[in-house]
């Protein structure tokens, strides 16, 4: 313990802190499965009509909204998948479990999807040389159904809070977006014959795609990179670890994210040297509590004397070593 110069490490997972608040490990809050098995399935209903639909009306722009609900369907299988895969136990060769699966799979997904947007805008530019009839009838059929069972998902799920819920929720809002704008242009095409509308709408659509692929791939490479997660501050972190009593210093801070909404953090902590068992679990506690509410629930301290040898810096190995007083 601090007051000996040993090392005291202390992992946080569910816990009752010092505030009589108890809190679920983070890691193990998950959106509902049966949910995302259900917009799974009628999200595949909405890409079978609208492939169906765009082959039959001869629509580029319903192909290419086909495309985007394909985005959907890899979004929310992708979470479905990651639920089922994080309940797989910890073991001697994964000790942090399967969370990453569903990393590994949304990049190569993601990267995918870039050429499914890049094979879009090729046709565009065909279509725009050479722009086809359209057959509007199959067009606002594939299109109503998209529009309504995106609608029909949105609103079932708005009231839940959980991430990867309202997350779904934004994809489904999107594509309900992208099917009323594919029947305003089939409409227009249908009042005035300008077909080039078609393409310009799928090249819009391929557009979405493209930058949604994008931002995919940010987050996946932050994660795998261990990069600070998204909404994280590291001052802020530090702020409030120091802002505890009986906290002298906080060093060799590493913060990072298992999956998506699953954040850890490890660090070095220097506390007074002549605290007891009781006042330094006091404090390890409610350092517990300010980070769970910073979005991290999953906590490793090792503490430390003033004795103990260590960094100055925050982060690992950024300053000059500190050596104990002879």
């Amino acid at each position: 313990m601090p007051g000996s110069g040993s090392p005291a490490v202390k992992p946080a997972h569910g816990h009752t802190d010092a505030h009589g608040h108890h809190h679920d490990d983070v890691f193990h809050t998950h959106a509902p499965a049966g949910k995302m098995r259900r917009a799974f399935w009628l999200t595949a209903i909405i890409l079978a009509a609208e492939v169906a639909g765009g082959w039959l009306s001869h629509s580029l722009a319903l192909l290419s909204d086909a495309g985007h609900v394909l985005t959907d369907i890899a979004a929310i299988g992708l979470a479905w998948y990651a639920l089922n895969q994080a309940q797989r136990p910890a073991n001697a060769r994964m000790t942090f479990g399967y969370h990453r699966s569903g990393i590994l799979a949304a990049l190569i997904n993601a990267v995918t999807l870039w050429g499914v947007a890049i094979v879009i805008l090729l046709e565009a530019y065909q279509r725009l040389r050479q722009p086809q009839p359209i057959i509007g009838g199959w067009l606002f059929a594939s299109a109503a159904v998209g529009l309504a069972l995106n609608l029909y998902l949105a609103w079932g799920m708005r009231d839940d809070h959980q991430l990867n819920v309202r997350s779904a929720v934004l994809h489904m809002i999107g594509d309900a977006a992208a099917s009323a704008a594919v029947i305003v242009g089939g409409a227009v095409m249908a009042l005035t014959g300008w077909y080039v509308i078609d393409p310009l709408l799928s090249a819009a659509i391929a557009l979405l795609i493209a930058f949604g692929a994008w931002r995919i791939v940010r987050q996946t490479v932050n994660i795998l990179m261990e990069g600070i997660p998204l909404g994280i501050e590291l001052d802020r972190v530090v702020q409030e670890m120091l802002a505890v009593d009986g906290v002298r210093s906080v060093h060799d801070v590493h913060i990072w994210s298992i999956t998506s909404g699953r954040n850890a953090l490890s660090c070095h902590v220097v506390m007074d040297g002549d605290l007891t068992i009781r006042e330094s679990q006091a404090i390890l506690r409610d350092m517990e509590h300010r980070l769970e509410h910073l979005g991290i629930g999953h906590v490793t301290i090792q503490t430390e004397d003033a004795a103990h040898p260590h960094e100055s810096s925050v982060l690992c190995c950024g300053g000059q070593r500190e050596h104990p007083p002879h």
